[in-house]
């Protein structure tokens, strides 16, 4: 398959390299790559990590990284799909960074694949579509704010860290990109819930018809109850969901529960 049709635009710009280079400050420890491509970014990375696993899914770009990555001994190529990877076997049960420049179309997939692994990661820095990443670092009451912002600020701190043009990348995007960086850990943290899935589907429950007021939103899991349990956490019964904090969806889900 061309890369094209894997949606992959390779960052070919060593000035851009290095400016992701020292903004994700590659340590000493476990990184996982995601989408290597022709190694772009894959030696810099390797000369600061203790061990780097290249994950690419196109056989020929894996043949010819094995040979790019030859003379770094800490460098395992892994040729697969990075939605298929087992995060834990690759990395031993150890502690893990990730980078990755992520195929546009699939970029919500695999941030929550990752997340999945949010207790044992440093950090995740991905090159990805401005507009997603905008979604991602928006905050409540802003047009973009929705499930994946919520999401984001649940298992990190995302922020962007700048914005990258088409002219960077191989074949270049129709669209700017960003170098989107989630610390850990994030809201979660506060909190002690015993079943953070259902909660991650309450709050996608909530966003179902973001133009709908929460209350309606609401009505088929709560019935009658639906204005109460809006009153009991403090929300104005025209609540939307566009306009709660991570804090508020984690109190109304557990009053809601």
């Amino acid at each position: 398959m061309s890369p094209e049709k894997l949606g992959q635009h390779f960052l070919t710009d060593a000035s851009w390299q290095e400016r992701i280079e020292r903004a994700i400050q590659i340590n000493s420890g476990v990184w996982v790559e995601i989408g290597a491509g022709h190694g772009e970014m894959t030696t810099r990375l390797a000369h600061g990590a203790s061990k780097l696993f290249a994950i690419e899914l196109d056989s020929r770009l894996a043949r010819r990284l094995r040979e790019v990555t030859a003379p770094c001994k800490n460098v395992d190529v892994v040729e697969s799909d990075v939605m298929a990877v087992d995060f834990e076997k690759l990395t031993g049960g150890q502690r893990f960074s990730v980078y990755g420049n992520l195929p546009y179309y699939i970029t919500s997939p695999i941030l929550h694949r990752l997340f999945e692994h949010a207790e044992r990661m440093e950090g995740i820095h991905i090159v990805i579509q401005y507009e997603v990443a905008v979604r991602i670092v928006a905050q409540p009451g802003r047009r973009d704010y929705g499930y994946l912002s919520v999401v984001s600020r649940w298992f990190s701190r995302p922020e962007i860290a700048f914005r990258i043009p088409p002219g960077a990348f191989q074949p270049p995007p129709k669209v700017a990109s960003a170098l989107v960086s989630f610390r850990m850990p994030g809201a979660r943290v506060k909190y002690s819930l015993e079943d953070e899935t259902s909660f991650l589907n309450f709050v996608k429950e909530c966003f179902a018809q973001k133009r709908k007021m929460l209350r309606n939103n609401l009505r088929a899991r709560l019935g009658t109850r639906t204005e109460e349990v809006l009153r009991e956490v403090g929300l104005p019964l025209d609540a939307r969901a566009e306009q709660l904090t991570v804090p508020q969806f984690a109190a109304l889900f557990q009053i809601a529960s």
